[in-house]
């Protein structure tokens, strides 16, 4: 067949649109020369575009196969609402509806028939589409949904198995098969499962660069956090919980919190999940919270936020429900708040299943999806690597990428960890481990005599937490291993022994938030509430004056620690996760002062600041940076060792010279370049960088910029 030129004109005919997305125009034109295809697009990328328009330029009727009666009608309807000649048949209609509508199909009236798979395979129907095929014919068959096909996928259905049969009964009428997100695994199944003739397959772009993703413990407050993240986000929200239990009581939570929020999952009859999907899309109400029987192929693409209260059970669902969010392309949020007490509902759901294999998939899928939650790369990396799509990191837009919690080097903890493991003969959980380490004084390890071992309280310097957060990253890289029998021991491996050896290094990012022990917690949790209010009122205005949002300023998670460690002086201010030089310098004392001013108002101690040199200690992540400069690594090297951005590393030398560390800048900025920039600034004064880069024109680079000016402001201190 010829190109088609009068693609474009038909797009804008019918859909208003005047150019195809990426990879849209080769599938079409290949719809309409009758190929098999395979199209892998995320969510919101315009897959359904790919059968919709091949539709109407062929003869005959499409028939789309659909999982979801919610979603048939949502298609349609937008179909409708561009005059072109859309059904469904299912069963929400009555004798009379579904009479008429078939009517309407074998006279041609209707170009593309919606049908879920369990109604297109029955015996009523069959017979149906062989007279629709000799009357009117079928022009292809769209089977949307497509990873409901395997059992590798997320969301698999027997009865999509049986979709193959099709291909039998009609050999020469195309298939396209169509799915948000596939493994490779997947693809493969979809393929073989559908019997697809030498599909040509499509893979877009799974990269949503407008999601921003993060994943927060789930902590005693993760309920204050969520309400948090409501009201500080505009526009509509899902929240996913694991159980109709959790759902129903987090509707009723934020309902008592005046937030409008609805519940959606399978515990309420067709009729209520209908209006209440109905309710969300139309923004009568702002929040949904659902299961995940909730949002497959939902059509609304202004959702600003999709948190997962729970963890998912694998990283395809993830995906798939949280890239929910944002589909209008506009900036939105991803969170998922992560507790281990989730793993256990998960992993007793996943022994409800019959079969072997199922729970074998499933366990796997679950490990990945902890991975996930507990990884220190790049969100997106990881994500993007599930599908089999390279990504190179440093996304920019997740909290791995925006914060990296500093790794630091755990080998001699790891080391006594295993060798505590190995001595108490690799018969133990995780706890009796920790136990032993920290020396604990219990029955238990008398009677097995382990309080003679060399191991013995070797690990009382450390945290019951921290070496429980150890613990699990030894056993998320592999570097240890823990029976699936329902007792969790743990046992070495040979990389385990590596490390005992000295042949192995383990890194550890740890999360640095201090430990608050308070003894009357509900009040401690008003006060900090109480101070919280007023730093956020302080950060909002600060945020106003520069015409920024007040995250930029600080994180939600530096003014809660604010608010619970209530700093002082600044260097105790300095130690929070989240303040670093430049934000000390710029609002330190604004904060400092709101903390004492509260303190004082309350009745509470308060101290003078009299600590200068300790503001001027390089953190640890500035010292591993300096170690690598001193190595003799530029700026480019150091950043794809640390695999960090350069521009933060840019930050740690600025910081470091701000430090009195020894930086020589000229290895960094040519001497002629040094003068211009230091001339500007000598007339210009200690400002902002822009209207520095302004007045040196387009040649200069900020990250120049701002280490001339760093050694500039030190000369001027001395």
């Amino acid at each position: 067949m010829s190109q088609h030129p009068n693609l474009e004109q038909a797009l804008k005919y019918y859909f208003g649109y005047d150019n195809f997305r990426l990879g849209q125009r080769q599938i079409i034109e290949q719809a309409l020369e009758n190929r098999d295809l395979l199209i892998v697009m995320p969510t919101g990328g315009g897959k359904s575009l790919c059968f919709q328009l091949p539709a109407l330029l062929k003869k005959g009727v499409t028939i789309v196969v659909s999982p979801l009666i919610a979603l048939m009608q949502d298609q349609v309807e937008s179909l409708r609402d561009n005059g072109i000649a859309a059904t469904f048949l299912n069963s929400s209609l009555n004798g009379h509806q579904t009479r008429s509508r078939e009517e309407a199909i074998v006279n041609g009236k209707v170009k593309l028939l919606y049908v879920a798979p369990e109604r297109l395979l029955s015996d009523r129907f069959l017979p149906f589409l062989d007279l629709v095929h000799h009357q009117v014919g079928i022009s292809a068959f769209a089977i949307d949904e497509a990873h409901c096909v395997s059992e590798w996928g997320h969301d698999f259905r027997p009865e999509y198995r049986q979709l193959k049969s099709l291909r039998k009964r009609y050999p020469d009428i195309p298939t396209l098969a169509l799915t948000a997100t596939a493994t490779d695994r997947v693809r493969g199944d979809i393929i073989q499962q559908l019997g697809l003739k030498q599909p040509s397959i499509h893979t877009a772009s799974f990269n949503r660069q407008n999601l921003y993703y993060e994943v927060r413990q789930k902590t005693k407050n993760a309920y204050a956090e969520l309400l948090e993240i409501i009201r500080e986000n505009e526009g509509s929200g899902i929240i996913y919980c694991l159980t109709r239990k959790k759902v129903d009581e987090l509707t009723f939570k934020l309902e008592h919190d005046k937030i409008s929020a609805l519940s959606y999952h399978a515990g309420l009859t067709d009729e209520e999940r209908a209006k209440n999907q109905t309710r969300f899309i139309r923004d009568d109400v702002r929040i949904m919270v659902a299961t995940i029987a909730f949002g497959m192929g939902i059509n609304k693409p202004d959702v600003r936020f999709v948190v997962h209260f729970d963890i998912s059970r694998n990283l395809e669902s993830y995906y798939q429900e949280s890239g929910r969010a944002g589909r209008d392309g506009e900036p939105s949020k991803c969170i998922l708040f992560f507790g281990y007490g989730d793993i256990k509902t998960i992993e007793f759901l996943i022994n409800q299943k019959p079969d072997p294999q199922e729970q074998l998939i499933a366990k796997q899928q679950l490990r990945q999806m902890i991975d996930y939650a507990d990884g220190t790369d790049c969100r997106r990396t990881i994500q993007l690597g599930y599908f089999g799509e390279r990504y190179a990191g440093n996304c920019g837009n997740c909290d791995n990428c925006r914060s990296p919690k500093p790794v630091q080097d755990w080998t001699l903890e790891a080391m006594k960890f295993l060798s505590c493991v190995a001595r108490t003969k690799e018969r133990f959980g995780m706890l009796y481990i920790i136990d032993v380490l920290r020396g604990a004084k219990n029955q238990k390890i008398n009677q097995n005599e382990h309080n003679k071992l060399s191991t013995y309280g070797i690990g009382k310097d450390r945290s019951v937490e921290e070496w429980r957060i150890l613990g699990r990253s030894l056993l998320h890289q592999g570097l240890l291993e823990q029976t699936n029998d329902g007792y969790s021991v743990l046992k070495l491996n040979a990389l385990s022994w590596e490390v005992m050896r000295k042949q192995r290094t383990v890194s550890l990012a740890i999360p640095i938030a201090p430990k608050i022990t308070v003894e009357h917690e509900s009040e401690k949790a008003a006060e900090v509430e109480i101070l919280m209010q007023r730093l956020r009122s302080l950060r909002k205005q600060l945020a106003d004056e520069q015409s920024v949002p007040p995250y930029v300023i600080f994180q939600d998670s530096t003014l809660k620690l604010m608010a619970q460690v209530q700093p002082q002086t600044k260097a105790e201010f300095n130690k929070l996760s989240g303040v670093g030089s430049h934000k000390l310098a710029q609002y330190g004392e604004k904060f400092l002062a709101e903390i004492r001013a509260y303190r004082t108002e309350q009745g509470l101690t308060t101290k003078e600041d009299n600590s200068k040199p300790a503001v001027n200690l390089p953190s640890e992540t500035e010292l591993y940076t300096y170690q690598l400069y001193q190595q003799g690594l530029n700026v480019t090297q150091i950043a794809q060792k640390r695999n960090i951005r350069p521009s933060t590393i840019i930050r740690h030398l600025c910081d470091l010279i701000d430090k009195n560390q020894q930086i020589d800048i000229n290895q960094l900025v040519p001497l002629e370049r040094q003068q211009k920039i230091l001339q500007v600034l000598e007339v210009l004064g200690d400002i902002a960088l822009t209207p520095i880069k302004d007045y040196l024109g387009e040649s200069y680079s900020f990250d120049e910029i701002r280490l001339v000016r760093e050694k500039w402001r030190r000369e001027n201190r001395k």
